[in-house]
């Protein structure tokens, strides 16, 4: 009996009417995703922008697998996600490295678990490292590294990895400002040289409108969605442009009243 090709996809991830809580201190449940129904297609970039504490985290971890769903359900390529899978990377606000492997042992771990052949799996991760510019720095290890080479050391290991999705939760946080802006075209630098779909969680706002294809506003907690943008801008964007600088007053005046 022959099998039938599986149908493709149309949306990539599907949150469907999801909510999480959690046990609260002296008892109850505490809610901190309620009701999010929200979508993403093949090469897209999405960011979920809000308020800190909102739920973003939470919900990139419902998305990743790390943790469950209390109602809904979250499908990725078709499949409901019931754990962590290796179509789903995450790039962690802390630098998840491991301190005692050098950037190539990082960036090629996971072919390396995966059972790829030395120099075959060599090639793979020289291929991701020079992507994010760390040519030169295949010896170094993370100590010897600033915190945006740390990251983008992270950014190369998920993508060795081959994922289709992405889970980058405020990747670039923890830097200084001057990195930050660095790090953000060296993402999209990337990104358009190897398109994945991305789920990038962020309370920046102006990291959001730069690097996303659309941008879903969170309440504060629980989270709920407030409204989504289209950010049709050509790329690469100009923080000071009106458009840009007309699209930044808009989404604040909205998290103005969510604040």
């Amino acid at each position: 009996m022959s099998l039938e090709p599986r149908r493709p996809v149309e949306h990539v991830i599907e949150c469907e009417n999801i909510g999480k809580s959690f046990p609260a201190p002296g008892g109850g449940r505490r809610e901190v995703v309620r009701g999010i129904t929200l979508r993403a297609r093949e090469n897209e970039f999405l960011a979920l922008f809000g308020p800190g504490q909102c739920g973003k985290t939470t919900l990139i971890n419902l998305i990743a697998g790390l943790d469950s769903v209390t109602s809904g359900r979250v499908l990725v390529n078709g499949e409901t996600v019931r754990e962590p899978g290796p179509e789903r990377g995450v790039v962690f606000q802390s630098t998840a490295i491991f301190p005692w492997l050098t950037t190539m042992g990082n960036v090629e771990y996971g072919p390396r678990m995966a059972g790829m052949g030395r120099a075959e799996r060599r090639r793979k991760a020289q291929r991701y490292i020079d992507l994010v510019g760390l040519r030169g720095f295949e010896n170094a290890f993370p100590v010897q590294l600033s915190g945006g080479m740390k990251q983008r050391v992270g950014i190369a290991r998920v993508y060795c990895n081959e994922p289709r999705v992405m889970l980058m939760d405020e990747p670039f946080g923890a830097l200084d400002a001057q990195t930050r802006y660095l790090m953000q075209e060296e993402l999209r630098r990337v990104w358009e040289a190897e398109k994945r779909t991305v789920v990038f969680v962020t309370n920046n706002i102006e990291e959001a409108i730069y690097l996303a294809d659309r941008i879903v506003v969170l309440s504060n907690c629980p989270a709920t969605i407030k409204r989504e943008y289209a950010i049709d801008l050509p790329r690469p964007r100009n923080y000071v442009s009106p458009e840009f600088l007309g699209l930044r007053k808009e989404i604040t005046s909205i998290m103005d009243s969510t604040l």
